[in-house]
């Protein structure tokens, strides 16, 4: 067999077995490879858990002893995050485990702090796995839909109808597209398209040494407006908050700050290694082949924004959950993120309003393990990445 034959064989193969695993999961939820009988009881509507989530976590939970982030699990096992142990899953969309992480302190000068851990992220119900509902909101903050029936199928298509019916390429992460429902919320239909964006084939790791880049095109935001709707009635107004969408494209001051700025002191950065996933942005675009070559996790395109790119929703916030209130990227809640050259915590004397009940190791990985040394030895809260006023 001709070298050059032997070589385009092994590329092709190669090719397929990347495209079947960019796919896997939609062919699961679809039917064609896990088949109906891993989520349901015999032919019936009947589910294998006592609810939708508690269904996806038998799959999506982490087991018992996993210390190190794995492909497709959003949820650390309970055991494996006692006291001072932080949630290990490290997807750009985040560890629901985190809603079972509350945090307390006093500071110095006597005052009570608390990170509940319901405020941590979107609250589904999973009881067969301890999830349970949002004690404070009835309905989801900025919405109507109901938080006694929030669940990982509110977000995604568990059967993927709508993935298939966008186009060849499926919808992000099986999100539901116009006209989706889920069982538990009839006669609120989700009104806006997928969001187009791109993740690498490796998204759920460690950031210590390179950042996971999902490239993220365009309709994030909106696609939020599905349940979050008033923050959508002003589209590129802070009438309900920060502007958000494709009409809150950055400015050329935006540009320049976020492509400039490294860290607290520093603004001395290129705008062609500027990105970082702590702030990512939407690019403007839904051209599916450019926003693959960006997506990555090895460092290979870094670039920040241009013109035509704006904020999002998950500018600031992750998807599932995160280490800190409201769910957002880093802890808005304190002024420094470093803090004399350390992640504050309570196992290394920094002052409590800084490490907030966490310690030293849970601040880190909230961070998704970012070396300390990224960041400037008392480095303020990364709204900066684009607003440059530390």
């Amino acid at each position: 067999m001709a070298k050059g034959f032997k070589f385009s064989v092994v590329l092709l193969l190669a090719v397929l077995v990347t495209l079947w695993q960019g796919r896997a999961g939609e062919a699961f939820h679809s039917g064609s490879a896990g088949e109906c009988k891993e989520c349901h009881l015999g032919d019936g509507p009947s589910l294998r858990g006592l609810d939708a989530s508690s269904t996806c976590l038998r799959c999506h939970r982490a087991p018992r002893g996993a210390r190190k982030p794995t492909g497709h699990y959003v949820a650390t096992h309970d055991d494996d995050m006692r006291a001072g142990m932080p949630p290990v899953q490290l997807t750009p969309g985040g560890d629901f485990g985190y809603l079972k992480k509350t945090y307390s302190w006093t500071s110095s000068r006597g005052r009570l702090g608390s990170s509940p851990g319901e405020r941590h992220g979107h609250n589904i119900v999973a009881m067969d796995y301890g999830y349970r509902a949002d004690t404070k909101h009835s309905t989801v903050p900025d919405g109507a839909f109901p938080g006694s029936a929030f669940s990982c199928v509110s977000c995604h298509d568990p059967h993927g109808k709508i993935a298939k019916s966008v186009d060849t390429a499926g919808a992000y992460r099986l999100l539901g597209g116009i006209g989706y429902e889920s069982n538990a919320a009839k006669g609120m239909a989700f009104t806006f398209a997928p969001p187009v964006a791109v993740a690498p084939r490796d998204y759920n790791r460690s950031e210590a040494i390179t950042d996971t880049r999902v490239a993220y095109g365009k309709g994030m935001s909106e696609w939020c407006t599905n349940c979050h709707a008033r923050i959508g009635q002003d589209a590129g107004a802070a009438r309900y908050g920060h502007p958000v969408g494709g009409h809150a494209r950055f400015s050329q001051e935006t540009i320049s700050n976020y492509n400039a700025y490294v860290k607290s002191g520093d603004l001395n950065g290129s705008g062609a290694t500027s990105y970082t996933s702590l702030a990512p942005f939407e690019e403007g675009t839904d051209d599916r082949v450019v926003l693959a070559q960006h997506a990555n996790n090895d460092g290979s395109f870094s670039r920040g924004p241009d013109y035509g790119a704006n904020v999002m929703c998950l500018t600031c916030h992750r998807a599932h959950a995160s280490g800190w209130d409201q769910m957002t990227r880093w802890n808005m809640a304190t002024e420094f993120i470093i803090y004399d050259d350390v992640y504050p915590g309570t196992d290394n004397g920094s002052p409590a309003q800084y490490a907030q009940g966490r310690t030293s190791v849970e601040t880190q990985k909230a961070l998704y393990d970012r070396p300390k040394t990224l960041f400037a030895s008392y480095q303020r809260g990364f709204c900066n990445k684009c607003h440059a006023k530390d």
